[in-house]
């Protein structure tokens, strides 16, 4: 299919000979009908292939290594800002934890009995 924005132009259809099924003498299956079928496609495409460039092109800083120098740099700062900033630095130092004070407590006359009480019931 072709696009709406193309003009309508049509390869002018091949002679008869090309298109009409083959002569009954010429038939496919003879070796030499193949090698000059493979003789012709070859040369076609030799003639439309892309000629090389006579003059190598040379690289583009601007287009590959830079933008790669640059990402490595961002990404050398990210790391050494998030490392600075994991350092924990100059904390005080941290308080030994203190026991707490015993204290002598008093109890009433009889508790001990009366627990003694009810454990046995």
């Amino acid at each position: 299919m072709q696009s709406a924005g193309a003009g309508s132009t049509y390869a002018p259809v091949k002679g008869r000979e090309k298109v009409a099924s083959p002569a009954p003498g010429a038939s496919w299956t003879r070796p030499d009908a193949y090698i000059g079928a493979l003789a012709r496609k070859r040369s076609y495409r030799r003639t439309r292939e892309t000629r090389p460039r006579s003059q190598p092109v040379a690289p583009q800083a601007w287009l590959s290594t830079v933008p790669f120098a640059a990402l490595l740099a961002v990404l050398a700062v990210l790391a050494v800002a998030i490392i600075f900033i994991a350092f924990p630095g100059a904390q005080p130092a941290p308080q030994p934890k203190r026991q707490p004070v015993h204290e002598q407590g008093v109890a009433q006359r009889g508790w001990f009995q009366e627990a003694q009480k009810e454990m046995h019931r």
